[in-house]
C-alpha cells in the first residue's frame, strides 16, 4: 500500500503523541505510587533506576534492529511495550511490589528509547518528502501526550481514582490508537540492504574524533538528564520537598509539561531571528535558573515557577532549528524528541 507524505505525518504525530501520554500519566501519579509501595526516597531511587537501565537498552538497540527490519517494526514493539509498562507499573504498584513497578518502569524505558530513534528516521522520512521542516512539530506533539497526560493524572489524583485503574486505562487507549495508525508508517523505511558488516564498520564516521559531535552530544546529555530529573522526581520534590499536596504536585508538572510543549512549538520564530546558538544558550540559561529555584528556593509560589522556567528552558533547546532539522541516516539514532 503506498501511504501519502500527509498521512505518514499525523501518524508520526500521534505515536510520538502517545509515550508522552503513558510517560506523564506514570509522572503525575509517583507520588500515589510512592505512598502505595511505602517506599522511601532511596527505594524510590531504586525503582526509578529501572527507567533508565531501559532507557539505555532501547537507545543501543534500535539502530542495529532498524538497519536489520526497518522503523515500523520497532516503532510498533517500542510502542506496545510502553503500552504494557504502564499496565504492569498499575499492577505492581496496587500489590505494593518496588520490583514490579522498576519492571514496569524498564518497559516504558525500552519502548521509548527504542522506538523513538526508530520515529525520528521515520520522520525524518516524512521531512525529506514534504519538503519542510516537520521534525519540531513531531516531537511538539510527544510534550503535547505529556500535558494531557500530566492534566489528567492531577485530576484523577484529587478525586483519588485508583492508580491501577488510570494506567490500566492508558494501557489501552495507547494499543487503541497504536493498531489502525501503525499501517500508515510504510515498511522498509531506515533498513540497510547490500551491505555486509566490513562495508558498514568502513562507513561509519570515527565518531570519537570528531570534537563537534561530542560536544553536541554532551549538550543532549544536559539537556537530557534536567527533563529526565523533572520527569522522576518533580511530583515527589514538590510534594516532600516544598508541602504541596499530591494533586498539585502533579499539576506543577504539568505546567512543567505544557512549557516544554510551548516551547517546542513555538521556538521556531526565535531560532530563525537569532540563530541557534544563541536560542540554545538562552534555552540553557533558562532551564538553569528554573532548576535553581527549585532546588534552592523554600518558597511554594517560587518552587511552581522554577518547574516553569525549567520546562520552558528544556524545550526550547531541544527543538531542531527550523530549515536544520537533524536527518538521521537510515538505520542509525536520531536525536530523541
Amino acid at each position: 500500500m503506498t501511504v501519502s507524505p500527509v498521512r505518514r505525518r499525523f501518524a508520526v504525530f500521534a505515536l510520538f503523541f502517545l509515550p508522552g501520554l503513558a510517560m506523564a500519566s506514570w509522572v503525575a501519579r509517583t507520588p500515589d505510587v510512592r505512598d502505595l509501595l511505602g517506599a522511601s526516597t532511596g527505594r524510590m531511587g531504586l525503582v526509578l533506576f529501572g527507567l533508565s537501565v531501559g532507557s539505555m537498552v532501547g537507545i543501543l538497540c534500535s539502530g542495529p534492529l532498524v538497519a536489520r527490519w526497518g522503523a515500523r517494526p520497532v516503532i510498533a514493539a517500542g510502542t506496545l511495550a510502553t503500552a504494557a509498562g504502564s499496565g504492569v507499573i498499575g499492577l505492581g504498584a496496587g500489590a505494593g511490589s518496588d520490583a514490579a513497578v522498576a519492571l514496569g518502569l524498564a518497559l516504558i524505558g525500552l519502548g521509548m528509547g527504542g522506538g523513538e530513534v526508530a520515529l525520528n528516521i521515520e520522520g525524518a522520512e516524512v521531512e525529506r518528502l514534504l519538503g519542510r521542516s516537520t521534525l519540531p512539530a513531531m516531537h511538539g506533539f510527544y510534550s503535547l501526550g505529556t500535558v494531557v497526560g500530566a492534566v489528567a493524572g492531577m485530576l484523577l489524583t484529587a478525586v483519588s481514582f485508583p492508580v491501577l485503574w488510570h494506567l490500566v486505562v492508558v494501557t489501552a487507549v495507547v494499543l487503541a490508537v497504536l493498531v489502525p495508525v501503525i499501517r500508515y508508517v510504510p515498511a522498509g523505511v531506515g533498513r540497510r540492504t547490500g551491505t555486509g558488516p566490513r562495508e558498514r564498520d568502513a562507513a561509519r564516521p570515527a565518531v570519537w574524533r570528531e570534537p563537534k559531535l561530542l560536544l553536541i552530544g554532551g549538550i543532549i546529555l544536559a539537556l537530557a538528564m534536567a527533563e529526565g530529573t523533572a520527569n522522576d522526581w518533580l511530583p515527589l520534590v514538590m510534594v516532600d520537598g516544598h508541602g504541596f499536596d499530591a494533586a498539585l504536585g502533579s499539576a506543577v508538572y504539568a505546567v512543567f509539561a505544557a512549557a516544554m510543549t510551548v516551547g517546542r512549538f513555538a521556538g521556531g520564530p526565535f531560532v530563525d531571528r537569532y540563530g541557534r546558538a544563541a536560542a540554545l544558550c538562552a534555552s540553557a540559561v533558562v532551564g538553569a535558573l528554573g532548576i535553581a529555584l527549585v532546588i534552592l528556593v523554600d518558597h511554594q509560589g517560587v518552587a511552581a515557577g522554577g518547574g516553569r522556567l525549567g520546562g520552558q528552558g528544556g524545550g526550547g533547546g531541544s527543538r531542531p532549528a527550523n530549515g536544520g532539522s537533524p536527518r538521521p541516516a537510515r538505520g542509525g539514532g536520531g536525536i530523541l524528541k
